[in-house]
């Protein structure tokens, strides 16, 4: 039920951190891992970490924002390996501005990364996934799908838009045999949180204190989830968000001066 032997995953953004760990679950789990990014010196370095596994990745680089370039990196993909039966829209970034100091460019900056390339990326496999009776989307969204946070407008405004397109995914590709879903990842320790998940940081404690499984996430916690939203397991889930945060959103609420 969870066998992706055959199948070909497009993870993209998927050099590093989550990406790379979903990547690995689904190429443990059988699938032929195709990886993009922007820069082919870390696509080669992320060559070899997977290596170490024992991957052999394929990669490819384009800008998931063009039109052009994701054409022309999926056709590279295809005419290698046939349709895309696993498309993880991971690629992703968040700045923390405050609204009234935020520029629009850095806005339109995020979200065009954040939702439109989801959008744009999936558009460009579907009609191959229909024409092979059927795949598997997975979006990853976040806790700010479903609440705001202190300086992240453009982020939060992103992965909400990100959940209600997931949803219409389901709508109207549902038919197809195509389910899309989404994970939203909790507070997860990567390089990118390093510097605040020190013992004394307010946001660490209140990481700490407010997720009742009492810890950060680790990238690979969200690998099951991925195999699941991957698989002949799912075949009757669609237009879900699957949140893997250690129980946090159970416990959330707003308090006045944290910034969470």
């Amino acid at each position: 039920m969870f066998d992706l032997t055959g199948k070909v995953a497009l993870i993209t953004g998927g050099t590093r951190g989550i990406g790379m760990a979903i990547a690995k679950a689904l190429a443990g789990a059988g699938a032929q891992i195709c990886v993009n990014g922007r820069s082919d010196d870390r696509l080669e370095e992320c060559k070899s970490i997977y290596g170490e596994d024992g991957i052999d990745v394929f990669t490819v680089a384009f800008d998931v924002t063009s039109e052009a370039e994701v054409d022309r990196g999926i056709a590279i993909i295809e005419s290698k390996f046939g349709s895309i039966d696993i498309l993880v829209n991971n690629a992703g970034m968040i700045k923390r501005i405050p609204m009234l100091d935020m520029p629009v460019e850095d806005f339109r900056q995020v979200i065009d990364i954040d939702l439109v390339a989801p959008f744009i990326v999936s558009k460009r496999v579907v009609p191959s996934m229909i024409s092979h009776g059927g795949g598997k989307i997975i979006n990853i969204c976040s806790m700010m799908s479903v609440y705001g946070r202190n300086s992240v407008s453009a982020y939060a405004a992103a992965k909400g838009g990100l959940k209600l397109l997931t949803a219409n995914m389901c709508c109207e590709w549902a038919k197809h045999n195509i389910q899309a879903n989404g994970i939203g990842p909790g507070y997860i320790a990567t390089s990118q949180t390093a510097a605040i998940r020190v013992d004394g940081h307010p946001f660490n404690n209140l990481v700490m204190t407010r997720t009742p499984a009492g810890r950060w996430g680790e990238a690979q916690d969200l690998g099951g989830a991925a195999v699941f939203l991957a698989s002949a397991a799912s075949n009757y889930v669609n237009g879900h968000i699957l949140f893997v945060d250690g129980g946090i959103l159970a416990n959330f609420g707003y308090v006045q001066g944290e910034n969470i």
